[in-house]
């Protein structure tokens, strides 16, 4: 077998085999085919597109080419959720203790974020003494005995994503639907989740704009999960504007902490309802979405989801004390208040610039090797739809570096449009993708 028959093969327009695929896969992963001929293999597979069964070959040869986590030591059905990302994302902190605490074994490996703020892992870092670095059997044991725990990805997991990102990054290949859904599940796969729900986001702040490229991702995410026997389901998500208040790794953490403590915003407490009900569906901990919801939010209401909170923050070395006193969060030096510049309706939140004026504070990272400012971040006091004044407090900014301030002022008050006649906000869940089919809401 030889990569320029496959690459020809796949300029030409036609299926390749699960062989040709691994072939290539395996050999790209170990060096053995030069970046030039996988470069031109991924922009014939960017042009022509591959169907639905090369996607699972793609997806099920990335995964196999670095660790498969194996789960099975841990009692009942492992449930991942995988969200797509965007601006204010803390479900994972709030959600992780809401499904464990109604019976279902939350086990997940996390990323870190390079963009608008900190993956789960960073914000989750922003709790004094946590740790995020785990040996397999702790890990299994906090499952089996606290039914959650989550840790880093190892750099072992799904070695061949790593090089063909890096690779696509640099030759315009990132925008296709088979790869990006390959690159997605290969990871969640090799994770040992006998579940999968995700989140995949759209609008403004999501990595996929449109409605129609959104459900496309989720379809084929599912696809690819089912294809390999793991019950699999996907959500489509606002993400216009960001979600909740909170946007910045401690003041989400905080903001996942007042949702447990039934005092969230409704968006996310929605959101959490939502996905936690389908986790316990896919868990087989509800027999229906309907009864999901509700342990959900008995898990609130009773303080069972709270206390879980502290159970896996203690287990993982952190200090429980930070549930019931925020000071012990990395503090701001700087808290700064930006007005609105005129009244009216809030018609638009553009999330990506809220998201970027974040970063410039010292939320997120440009690049990989930027160091995050865990106290940085922006906390809102309105939503899309609401009315303001002239002269309101539209957000407060938290910061340590007062030269980074005028910047982020900037972008941030360019995300608002405020217009005279009233707004109405969007719905926050617009369909769901199961192996049945898509059903939009």
């Amino acid at each position: 077998m030889r990569i320029y028959d496959i690459i020809r093969k796949k300029r030409d327009n036609h299926e390749l085999s699960k062989a040709e695929i691994e072939f290539f896969v395996d050999k790209y992963s170990k060096g053995e085919i030069p970046d030039y001929q996988a470069s031109a293999l991924l922009m014939a597979i960017y042009l022509n597109k591959m169907n639905k069964e090369e996607t699972v070959y793609l997806t099920e040869a990335m995964m196999n080419s670095g660790d498969v986590i194996d789960l099975s030591e841990i009692d009942g059905i492992k449930v991942d959720k995988h969200s797509t990302g965007g601006v204010g994302d803390k479900t994972t902190i709030a959600l992780a203790p809401l499904v464990a605490a109604c019976g279902a074994p939350v086990a997940k490996m996390s990323g870190r974020g390079l963009g608008h703020t900190g993956g789960t892992l960073d914000k989750l870092e922003a709790i004094p003494g946590f740790s995020i670095e785990m040996e397999a059997k702790k890990f299994i044991d906090s499952v089996n005995k606290h039914k959650i725990a989550v840790c880093g990805q190892t750099a072992t997991i799904a070695v061949a994503d790593k090089k063909m990102y890096a690779l696509r990054d640099v030759t315009a290949t990132v925008d296709n639907i088979s790869l990006i859904a390959a690159s997605i599940m290969c990871k969640k796969l090799a994770s040992g989740a006998n579940a999968i729900l995700l989140d995949v986001k759209t609008g403004d702040g999501a990595f996929m704009k449109t409605l129609d490229d959104s459900f496309e991702l989720a379809k084929a995410m599912v696809d690819i999960g089912n294809g390999m026997n793991r019950d699999t389901i996907g959500m489509i998500t606002d993400m216009d504007e960001p979600l909740g208040f909170a946007v910045g790794n401690s003041l989400e953490v905080i903001e996942a902490i007042e949702t447990l403590k039934g005092n969230g915003p409704k968006d996310f407490v929605n959101l959490c309802e939502t996905l936690g009900a389908y986790m316990l569906v896919l868990a087989k901990t509800a027999d229906t979405f309907e009864e999901g919801v509700e342990k959900i939010r008995e898990a609130i209401s009773s303080g069972s989801a709270l206390e879980k909170l502290k159970v896996f923050i203690e287990n993982q070395g952190g200090d429980k004390r930070v549930v019931d006193d925020y000071s012990l969060f990395p503090q701001a030096n700087l808290v700064i208040p930006i007005k609105a510049h005129r009244s009216g309706y809030i018609s638009r939140i553009e999330a990506e610039e809220v998201g970027v004026s974040a970063m410039i504070l010292g939320a997120g990272r440009e690049t990989k090797d930027d160091e995050l400012d865990l106290a940085a971040g922006i906390i809102l006091n309105n939503k899309v739809g609401d009315y303001v004044n002239e002269g309101d407090t539209l957000a407060t900014m938290y910061l340590n570096k007062e030269e980074k301030l005028e910047s982020a002022k900037e972008r941030f008050i360019n995300a608002y449009s405020i217009v005279d006649e009233k707004v109405e906000p969007k719905k926050l869940v617009y369909g769901v993708v199961t192996k049945d089919g898509i059903k939009k809401f």
